[in-house]
């Protein structure tokens, strides 16, 4: 009884995780493309990260509690969220100049 309980709890969950909406951010020429993405409001979502370049860099959330470094030809899932409307923004701190982007949230 006890397994066919934790099934049903675990099915019933496996829903939520389908539906969280995912958005690619590249990271290229120590720059973030697109610069700026719109995520919606009150919903955690998950960022696929991509760095295309040989170096690593560090996604860094300044306007949100978010540090991951992410080695050269790799990608790195973060999950963020939920936010209020409004814009949030980030920056890849081994290349602030030029590493800049946004969360524009809806």
């Amino acid at each position: 009884m006890k397994q066919i309980l934790l099934a049903l709890l675990i099915g019933a969950s496996l829903p939520a995780f389908a539906e969280m909406p995912v958005f690619q951010i590249t990271i290229k020429d120590h720059l973030f493309q697109p610069a700026q993405t719109m995520i919606p409001a009150g919903q955690q979502v998950k960022l696929v990260v991509d760095n295309q370049d040989d170096t690593p860099e560090e996604f860094e959330g300044d306007d949100f509690d978010v540090e991951k470094i992410i080695p050269g030809h790799s990608q790195a899932e973060i999950l963020v969220g939920p936010f209020e409307a409004g814009e949030y923004k980030f920056v890849g701190e081994f290349h602030e100049d030029t590493a800049k982007g946004a969360l524009i949230v809806q």
